[in-house]
């Protein structure tokens, strides 16, 4: 006979969930880095994020989370803030014009669970058409476990769905026919020279020319493209930015790219080849072991310039 007792009350646990994933612009849940948000001021949020100890693409390596995951945070970012705080409607694209991030090393080491992060964001230079922001600067601190894990900054445009098919001509108003027609994927280079475990995980193939390769693209990448867009995504760009520098680097060592400073300059696009070179420079003050400038063109013009910093973390 089953006889009710009285038991002690359990307490419930603090629920947590991700952010709706239409608000940072991805397919997939699992992508889906961010936790929450909430205004401070104004044009003053905190985000909250989760980072997993390892990742399909992001992965954590020697122990150490990749530093790309707060670039795809701070990319998450964008998307919440602009529909969630600044009521702008969903169809609208983002494009980025400069981002830059230096990060502490040290602070990257992870831990025997998810890393937690609040991201402190401050808005500026924001310009409306109408009355929705049609760009906007954002400057960040992320903070880990109450130390500070890194600083960014980005500027990015809004564009209303008339203006971003006024900006891409034929390009933006059927973006599945411009994605379905992106050219196979070209050859690898072999993935331990950048850095990489795997061939599919490459952007950049060979080229005849010392410190010169042509920007890889493979749309069939379940992370870099998440659903279909009509031109190369920005954190490919990064990607070929953090790959550039391992492949300059004679004997790529437990290295990670702990600082970027990047220009956009015209959106990347599928149908002609993007070349990439790159160049031993100083490394950036007090951040970095290694220095190197990235710079790209597609048919010759500039799309995007880099510099980026290398920390071997070895002894971090």
């Amino acid at each position: 006979m089953l006889i009710t007792t009285e038991r002690p009350a359990v307490p419930r646990p603090a629920l947590t969930t991700t952010v709706a994933k239409e608000y940072v612009h991805r397919a997939a849940l699992a992508e889906v880095f961010l936790t929450g948000w909430h205004k401070m001021a104004d044009d003053h949020f905190v985000v909250t994020a989760q980072w997993p100890r390892s990742h399909s693409f992001y992965a954590s390596e020697r122990g150490f989370h990749d530093p790309l995951l707060l670039c795809e945070t701070v990319r998450q970012t964008f998307p919440l803030l602009i529909h969630a705080a600044y009521g702008v409607p969903f169809g609208h694209q983002l494009s980025w014009s400069h981002f830059r991030y230096r990060v502490n090393p040290g602070a990257l080491r992870a831990g025997a669970t998810p890393a937690d992060i609040e991201l402190h964001i401050r808005c500026s230079e924001i310009r409306r058409q109408r009355v929705v922001p049609s760009s906007i600067r954002m400057d960040i601190e992320a903070v880990r476990d109450n130390a500070l894990l890194a600083v960014a900054s980005a500027r990015s445009g809004i564009h209303s769905p008339t203006v971003y098919q006024w900006l891409r001509r034929d390009r933006g108003d059927d973006i599945p026919r411009v994605y379905g027609q992106a050219p196979s994927p070209t050859t690898p280079v072999h993935h331990g020279t950048v850095g990489r475990h795997r061939a599919r995980d490459v952007v950049l193939t060979p080229t005849p020319r010392k410190a010169c390769w042509q920007l890889r693209v493979d749309t069939s990448h379940p992370v870099l493209f998440d659903h279909p867009v009509d031109h190369v995504p920005g954190m490919l760009l990064l990607e070929a930015v953090r790959q550039a520098g391992h492949a300059l680097a004679a004997a790529p060592a437990a290295e990670t790219p702990t600082f970027m400073d990047v220009r956009f300059h015209q959106y990347v696009e599928f149908d002609s080849p993007c070349w990439i070179d790159g160049t031993d420079t100083a490394p950036p003050a007090d951040c970095a072991d290694r220095g190197a400038r990235i710079d790209a063109r597609q048919n010759d013009v500039p799309v995007f310039t880099a510099s980026t910093g290398m920390t071997d973390l070895t002894g971090a």
